[in-house]
C-alpha cells in the first residue's frame, strides 16, 4: 500500500500517524542488527506488517521460525496466527478469532484434535486468554495450557512467548512458576535504540509495557518439554 492508497483506504491522520513508524523501518533496512540468544547469533526481523522493528516481534519471529524450521515435515500447531503475515506456512494454526487458511478457530482451553503434534509454538498471544475477554479468569491460561501439553506427543516441545507487563496477573503466575517450563529465558528492550538482551529474571521483573507502541519492554520465553 502506498502514501495515496493508505489516505483512501484508511485516511490523512491514521497515514501521518505511522509515516515516522514507516521511516524508521527504512533505517532499519538499512543498517541491520543482530541479537544473540543462547550463543546463536540472529538478525532482528524487520517488516511493516505490525511495525516489527519497534517492538517484540523482532525478536520473537527469528527465533520461533528458526525453531519451526528445525521441525519441517513434522506436525507443527501454532497457537495465534502470527507466522503466516510473513511467511508461507503449511502447519496448523489455532486462532478463536483471526479468519485464513489452515487456522482453526476454537478456544484453546477447548481444543482436542484428532493428532498430535511434535511442536506447538505461540508468539504473543497466551497472555490474551482470560484477560482481554469479557470476563476476566487469570487462571484461564493455566488451563490453556494444560490442555495444550495433552496435545503433544511424547517427547513433544511447546514453545511460548509472553510479554511482559501487558497482563500483570500473568506476570504474576511467571513470577511464582504456577505454569511448569523445562527452561525459561528473559529479554530486555533498551528503549533508545530497541535493541533486546538475554538478561536474568530479576531484571524484567516489574518493568512496564508500553502501551503507547503496543510493545513489551521485557520478554518471557518459555519451552516444556513432555
Amino acid at each position: 500500500m502506498n502514501i495515496l492508497q493508505g489516505i483512501k483506504k484508511r485516511g490523512l491522520f491514521f497515514v501521518l500517524y505511522h509515516l515516522p513508524k514507516a521511516i524508521y523501518y527504512v533505517y532499519f533496512k538499512k543498517s541491520p542488527k543482530t541479537f544473540i540468544f543462547q550463543g546463536t547469533v540472529y538478525n532482528y526481523f524487520y517488516h511493516l506488517y505490525n511495525f516489527t522493528h519497534l517492538n517484540e516481534r523482532a525478536i520473537e519471529i527469528p527465533i520461533i521460525w528458526k525453531i519451526a524450521s528445525a521441525y519441517r515435515g513434522k506436525r507443527i500447531l501454532e497457537v495465534g496466527n502470527v507466522l503466516s503475515h510473513y511467511f508461507p506456512c503449511h502447519h496448523d494454526i489455532l486462532d478463536k478469532y483471526e479468519m485464513g487458511n489452515r487456522v482453526i478457530n476454537q478456544d484453546a482451553i477447548d481444543f482436542k484434535p484428532e493428532k498430535q503434534y511434535d511442536l506447538i509454538v505461540s508468539i504473543s498471544t497466551l497472555e490474551h486468554i482470560g484477560w482481554d475477554e469479557g470476563f476476566k479468569n487469570p487462571q484461564k491460561i493455566l488451563i490453556a495450557v494444560h490442555n495444550l501439553k495433552k496435545c503433544l506427543v511424547s517427547g513433544g516441545k511447546m514453545v511460548i512467548t509472553l510479554p511482559f507487563g501487558y497482563n500483570p496477573e500473568l506476570d504474576k503466575l511467571l513470577e511464582e512458576n504456577k505454569i511448569d517450563f523445562t527452561n525459561q529465558y528473559y529479554f530486555k528492550k533498551n528503549q533508545s535504540n530497541n535493541e533486546w538482551k538475554e538478561v536474568k529474571r530479576e531484571e524484567i521483573i516489574g518493568i512496564n509495557y508500553n502501551n503507547s507502541l503496543h510493545s513489551a519492554n521485557g520478554l518471557f520465553l518459555g519451552i516444556i518439554i513432555i
